[in-house]
């Protein structure tokens, strides 16, 4: 599958035409180029500070799962809640959301993938984001792409402040895979379903859906 291909046109018989459908697109690596999560730390604490952050977590995640003692399922999951309490814990949710507004102009969007969610709406499909990146930054993000819904990784808020620990499941691999579950569940009858992500991630929710592709973003590609 071929992510760079126009968006293939069902024929009328096929299960998956019709207006009916959803398109579930992750984001980090398949609507954007690289990760978003670090891009928002660093506009929170500034970059420098962040690469350091991040090298760090993983440092702090190997050692940890070597003891069987990692606070993840597993060790990218790892690596995000030690990176999230150490960059995060405290800051004023204010704050964080003026941070998702300094990100807009930084984000480097893969222009195919793009025109692919527009062809959806064109074809008056719903679209939905799942994704592991944060609630917090994401709405900014997604502005003005006419999404229908997001499921992403919620933080915990207290007093107006993060804690640094999560308040929902990463939404990722597997678990990515059961929210969309649920959303199709309760948001259905759900005739023809897409999914776009990357390998080997999204894989897990590319398996529920009628149409699953794989998305590979060349070094070279339009921006948005």
């Amino acid at each position: 599958m071929n992510a760079h291909s126009p968006l293939p046109v069902a024929a009328p018989d096929s299960p998956v035409s019709g207006p009916a459908g959803v398109a579930f697109f992750d984001f980090d690596g398949t609507l954007i180029h690289g990760d978003s999560l670090p891009m928002f730390v660093g506009e929170v604490i500034g970059r420098r500070r962040a690469a350091l952050a991040l090298a760090d977590a993983i440092r702090s995640a190997l050692h940890r799962h070597v003891r069987g003692r990692g606070p993840g399922c597993d060790f990218p999951g790892s690596v995000k809640a030690i990176y999230l309490k150490r960059t995060l814990r405290g800051l004023p949710v204010t704050d964080a959301l003026a941070a998702a507004e300094r990100m807009i102009p930084r984000v480097r969007w893969h222009q195919p993938m793009l025109d692919v969610l527009t062809e959806h709406r064109r074809q008056d499909r719903r679209v939905v984001i799942a994704t592991g990146a944060l609630d917090l930054y994401m709405p900014a993000l997604l502005r003005g792409l006419g999404v229908d819904d997001l499921l992403a990784t919620g933080m915990e808020v207290v007093d107006g402040k993060l804690t640094g620990r999560l308040s929902t499941a990463n939404c990722v691999r597997l678990d990515k895979a059961e929210r969309v579950t649920g959303w199709i569940a309760n948001n259905g009858p759900v005739t023809a379903t897409w999914g776009y992500g990357n390998h080997p991630s999204d894989l897990p929710m590319l398996a529920l859906m009628h149409k699953g592709e794989v998305v590979r973003i060349r070094r070279r590609s339009n921006h948005r």
